[in-house]
């Protein structure tokens, strides 16, 4: 039997790389696909608790984000508490406080999960994991007997998978269990996708909450007591409470259709330590998906600098990294840009982290049982070791049937036009070889000019040495650099931003006597104003006929490379 903090960091991992699945079929109770995305931001403490479980229960609830967040961080922070050795009682601990969260419990959610292993726990303290899985996947199928919503979907409920999928890869761990199991995709094959004919709008039971007005509200409250019935007064101001308090302060998760009001109201029941708010989006359920002729999907990592919502919208699989604060590590693609340039500028140090080999694991593992065939395109070899961690992970895996591995040896912008450009052929039913071939061939016609602003956050990170030959001449002045397959490129100094836009210009022109049918990525960091009203319009002008993107630049090489950073990718589209 492994330990408590190992078994935390396996069910994080397990969790967090079905996130995606998550989202798709998030319906309630606001299907506003967000409850993978909230998870991996609420227990990103854990994947650290093998260091040291205690701080990062501390922060459970301080980050977490919405209803899922907030009620499997109650749950959790109980239920891996080492200061109650039985698991029975923890368990029957943290379901408690999961239900005392939750201002109106209802059933069909993740709270059938744990009463599913609290009630197994009390029959048989010791189960194999065998009993554990069946009972908690019995629980989370029968979810869609208890909400008419879910039913009308064809779905299961997204928290209570995302329960099981925690436990999944905890009980693995702390029973040092290591017998294949059935597939997350066989085991749950006729309920992980919404049906066609399901439409939130026509829904004649009102489980789900009307979307498209409200806001997401997460709060921190602090007060001198905790007076009686405080947690009534807060809920009765919103819907969908979650309400934790603990000592003087109140975790506060509520949605409401005017945020300007709730804010006051909660100032006037003590402080407010912390506010966010967040629209609840619809989601377009009709939004363009894998096509049935595709034959393979792209993976890629977000070190790549490609949005969310663009590597979304062209189906393309994310692989993060985290960035690591003085406060957190997070998933680098759910990061605000605008929170950590601020801070470097500040003098705080900022820095990046792979995610561990098991949780890359995983995820190779699930896009091939969610895809069947999928093509990583890894950031080059001379910036990571991901490429020859997914080549050892290959060869090593009976499972790994479909998984194909380039090195791109590109980053940022290039690794991002490389991906883009190859999804749009395997969404055109393009054989799987043939898309292959073209990722190869734009890996190396692919080119890409970093505009460095100071070189002393690469010399602070270490990646320069500002007495070593290659920058020597460069500090004080600034750098222009080009990713390279054998790593980076010095392609010439310039004084000034004026300077860097005529480089710019210049590379641009050379690529216009060759193609004017290009796709151009444009990247910022905290200075899209500039680029939006400088570079952007020259661009646009030179190549009236080019694609062109302006997206954040990639949070690895921002924490790298520094504020005031930007950055031109760019390669010919050919017949796409």
């Amino acid at each position: 039997m492994s330990s408590l903090a190992s078994g935390a960091v396996h069910g994080f991992e397990n969790l967090v790389v079905w996130a995606d699945l998550l989202n798709d079929i998030n319906v309630f109770p606001v299907a506003d696909a967000d409850t993978g995305t909230n998870l991996r931001v609420s227990l990103a403490p854990l994947r650290d608790s093998e260091t040291d479980l205690a701080p990062c229960l501390e922060q459970l609830s301080s980050c977490s984000v919405g209803n899922s967040g907030n009620i499997s961080a109650a749950f959790l922070s109980v239920f891996l508490d080492k200061r109650e050795t039985e698991l029975a009682a923890r368990t029957a601990k943290g379901r408690d406080r999961a239900y005392q969260v939750i201002h109106e419990p209802r059933h069909g959610t993740m709270l059938d999960v744990f009463d599913a292993l609290h009630q197994l726990l009390q029959d048989n303290h010791s189960p194999d994991f065998a009993q554990l899985r069946a009972t908690l996947h019995k629980a989370v199928s029968n979810t869609r007997n208890h909400l008419d919503i879910l039913a009308d979907a064809g779905v299961v409920d997204s928290g209570a998978l995302a329960m099981f999928l925690f436990f999944d890869g905890f009980f693995q761990s702390y029973l040092g269990e290591t017998a294949a199991a059935t597939p997350v995709m066989a085991l749950f094959s006729d309920s992980l996708a919404i049906r066609a004919s399901y439409s939130q709008d026509s829904q004649d039971n009102q489980e789900s909450h009307e979307i498209g007005e409200e806001y997401c509200i997460d709060a921190l409250l602090s007060t001198d007591n905790l007076a009686g019935g405080l947690s009534a007064r807060i809920a009765a101001l919103g819907s969908s409470a979650v309400i934790a308090s603990e000592s003087n302060e109140t975790k506060i998760h509520l949605h409401t259709r005017d945020p300007d009001a709730l804010k006051e109201k909660l100032s006037g029941l003590g402080r407010l330590e912390s506010w966010s708010e967040e629209p609840i989006e619809p989601v377009d359920r009709q939004a363009p998906g894998i096509t049935e002729n595709q034959q393979i999907v792209i993976m890629t990592d977000a070190a790549g600098s490609l949005p969310l919502t663009l590597a979304r919208k062209h189906n393309i699989l994310l692989l993060d990294s985290y960035i690591v604060t003085r406060e957190q590590a997070l998933p680098e693609s759910l990061v605000e840009p605008e929170q950590v340039y601020e801070q470097m500028r500040n003098g705080c140090k900022v820095t990046t982290a792979q995610a561990s080999t098991s949780e890359r694991n995983l995820h190779y593992q699930a896009a091939i049982d969610r895809h069947g065939r999928v093509l990583y395109l890894c950031t080059g070899s001379a910036y990571t070791g991901n490429y020859q961690a997914a080549l050892v992970w290959r060869k090593n895996s009976e499972l790994s049937k479909g998984f194909s591995v380039l090195d791109s040896g590109a980053a940022s912008g290039r690794l991002a036009v490389i991906a883009l450009l190859s999804s749009r052929l395997a969404a055109s039913g393009a054989r799987a070889e043939e898309v292959t071939s073209h990722a190869e061939t734009l890996s190396r016609t692919t080119s890409e000019y970093v505009f460095i602003d100071e070189l002393k956050y690469l010399v602070a990170g270490g990646r320069v040495s500002p007495t070593k030959g290659f920058f020597a001449d460069l500090l004080g002045m600034k750098a222009v650099i080009s990713p390279q397959k054998d790593g980076v490129r010095k392609e010439g100094v310039v004084r000034n931003q004026k300077g860097q836009l005529e480089l710019a210009m210049e590379k641009l022109s050379a690529a216009k006597n060759i193609s004017e049918n290009i796709l151009i990525l444009l990247q910022y960091s905290d200075n899209k104003t500039w680029l939006d009203q400088e570079v952007e319009p020259q661009v646009r002008s030179l190549l009236p006929e080019a694609e062109l993107l302006t997206v954040p630049l990639s949070l690895t090489s921002g924490v790298h490379m520094g504020p005031g950073t930007w950055s031109l990718a760019f390669a010919d589209k050919g017949e796409l």
